[in-house]
């Protein structure tokens, strides 16, 4: 079992002004709003408490999540339930695609629980969810944020095949702090899976949390193997504590150090990278397709 670190609740608690969220405002904001409370559609953006739901959805960018809402993987960050999941929904891509339609989303970002108890690793209903989204909506473009697959390539090109506009899998952290962070991933898997993106000729894309205890060498050095394995967009932001059985915040990161990464970034050739306290994997997302 991974020992985490531990930190006192009244370190866990003390946020910095610089975390602090704007209040969701707008015609387009509140109009995706209505849509989702008349019709009862499910987003990531909603149920995950985003910080940056308001932006997004005033953007016409919204994020959903397949494959269920039960994790085959136990990471140390992240709030998903783990355990059995349910038998996969095969009416669940046309779901998708029809609320896609309903809330009018320009850019649909896609993720997924890791489904390693399947044989295909879900790569079937993702694209299968992909091209519902096509038929139903042809004017919305698509990022996708995958899984590792267990490195099972032929999975991976499953979903590769359908070409989405853009194609992310995050390493999340840095390569000492793998094992802790992402239990059952591997950090140079990870890499691996985003070489074969590169190399499919799709739009690469990766994210890395902060404040888990990694240093600033070490973020540069994760960035240049990202860099190195073909990702053209990054994304950094600050990891935040889901419970406290998670693992904790070891480190405040301020706006000054996530803008000489992003400096960092540019210099070493990254297309685009979005660098800052309340950054997610789709912030911007569709600013990422140019």
């Amino acid at each position: 079992m991974i020992k985490l670190p531990v930190v006192s609740d009244l370190e866990i608690k003390r946020k910095p002004d610089w975390l602090r969220v704007k209040l969701p405002v707008g015609k387009e904001y509140a109009h995706v709003r209505t849509l989702v409370d008349t019709h009862k559609l499910h987003t990531i953006c909603e149920s995950g408490n985003c910080p940056n739901m308001g932006e997004c959805w005033g953007a016409g960018t919204a994020t959903f999540m397949i494959l269920g809402n039960i994790c085959t993987r136990s990471c140390s960050f992240c709030a998903v339930a783990t355990g059995k999941p349910l038998p996969v929904d095969w009416d669940e891509p046309q779901r998708v695609a029809q609320s896609v339609k309903l809330m009018e989303v320009k850019h649909c970002v896609i993720t997924s629980v890791d489904r390693d108890d399947l044989k295909d690793g879900g790569s079937t209903v993702w694209a299968e969810t992909i091209n519902a989204i096509r038929r139903a909506s042809p004017n919305t473009t698509l990022e996708t944020l995958l899984p590792d697959f267990k490195g099972i390539w032929e999975n991976l090109k499953r979903v590769l095949a359908v070409r989405p506009e853009v194609v992310s899998h995050n390493l999340e952290t840095v390569k000492r702090l793998t094992k802790q962070v992402r239990i059952q991933a591997k950090y140079e898997r990870s890499l691996e899976c985003l070489s074969h993106i590169a190399d499919a000729g799709l739009r690469t894309k990766s994210g890395i949390m902060l404040g888990l205890g990694e240093t600033e060498d070490e973020i540069k050095a994760t960035m240049d193997d990202l860099k190195n394995s073909g990702v053209q967009i990054l994304t950094l932001g600050q990891y935040l504590q889901p419970t406290k059985q998670h693992h904790p915040v070891l480190e405040w990161v301020h706006p000054d150090k996530f803008a000489r990464l992003k400096d960092y970034g540019l210099s070493i050739g990254f297309t685009y990278v979005e660098s800052g306290p309340l950054v997610r994997s789709s912030y911007h997302a569709e600013r990422h397709l140019f």
